[in-house]
């Protein structure tokens, strides 16, 4: 089976892929279509599926592994797959490793190092509403992606999205001690909690339902304001500041935030938030791109097109 990361334009080839995700279009001339993202341990690839029967349409289920037929073209300097059909397999016979990217950290570094940072908290009531947090999603934490596509969209990316945050903001303290080192990461460490249930699982990362209508921030602000109560600490400061660190961690209304940062550690971390990123998409596009060639327009980066240095 040849991998996403080794498709070569032209090939025409029959194998089995995972859906990641399968949205519903019509063109100018009203033909079905399906816009497919397809995936193994490799990588991701866009897929159009053009003049979709209600057949074809049934076939393709977010979350599983079909027998695609297609061929791989390329389309504003990326490649794609053109696919002809779809079919079926019993999903109990799939080895689901072959199709699942996952963090390049194991579930026991980033357990490790997550405690550490709980543990480093010098703020009693700070450390009790974190840790409290985190019992609530522990299990998925460490498992879920950090979005369905854009970054961190693998087993393990939610953790180690949240950790690599908390690395870079240990240095933006070092060099800006007026911040207040246990607020900032306090609020990393859970600013993200909700997506475990905003996201639909492991295999599908697509929006919930809940998801869909309520979106992250508001789930993580709920269970910020159930914890508080449940240990006495809805009255206090840490946990007034820590529900503003999850309002406002998008950064602008337009983001999704209902409010803006007003600390100057709710600030950096919609900054750093933003950085880890970026930096996480743009390594991702960059990884399969030679030398001395660009990405293709990117929609996460404003649509620009980055480079790829020789040297």
């Amino acid at each position: 089976m040849t991998k996403i990361k080794d498709l070569k334009e032209k090939d025409r080839l029959r194998q089995p892929l995972l859906i990641k995700s399968c949205t519903k279009g019509t063109t100018s001339k009203g033909s079905p279509y399906l816009n497919l993202i397809l995936q193994d341990n490799s990588g991701t690839i866009d897929g159009k599926f053009w003049d979709a029967k209600p057949e074809d349409m049934e076939n393709a289920v977010a979350g599983t592994v079909a027998e695609l037929n297609f061929e791989v073209l390329e389309y504003n300097h990326a490649l794609q797959l053109r696919v002809n059909s779809i079919v079926p397999l019993d999903q109990k016979s799939i080895r689901m490793n072959e199709y699942l990217q996952a963090s390049v950290y194991t579930e026991e570094e980033l357990r490790s190092r997550m405690m550490q940072k709980i543990d480093s908290l010098q703020n009693a009531n700070l450390r009790t509403l974190v840790s409290a947090m985190l019992e609530r999603v522990e299990k998925r934490f460490y498992a879920y992606p950090a979005a369905s596509r854009i970054h961190h969209s693998y087993l393990g990316g939610l953790a180690e999205h949240t950790l690599g945050m908390a690395a870079l903001a240990e240095a933006i303290c070092e060099l800006y001690p007026q911040l207040n080192r246990d607020l900032l990461i306090s609020g990393i460490l859970i600013h993200d909690m909700g997506k475990t249930v905003e996201l639909g699982g492991l295999v599908s990362s697509e929006y919930t339902e809940e998801g869909r209508l309520t979106g992250h921030i508001s789930i993580c602000h709920g269970w910020l304001m159930e914890t508080a109560a449940e240990t006495g600490l809805a009255d206090s400061e840490e946990a007034i500041l820590l529900r503003h660190m999850v309002l406002s961690h998008h950064g602008k209304q337009e983001y999704g935030s209902p409010v803006l940062p007003a600390l100057q550690e709710a600030e950096v971390l919609f900054l750093i938030d933003n950085m880890d990123a970026r930096l996480n998409t743009l390594k991702t596009a960059l990884a399969g791109v030679a030398e001395g060639a660009w990405t293709s327009k990117m929609f996460s980066m404003e649509g620009r097109q980055f480079y790829k240095p020789k040297i």
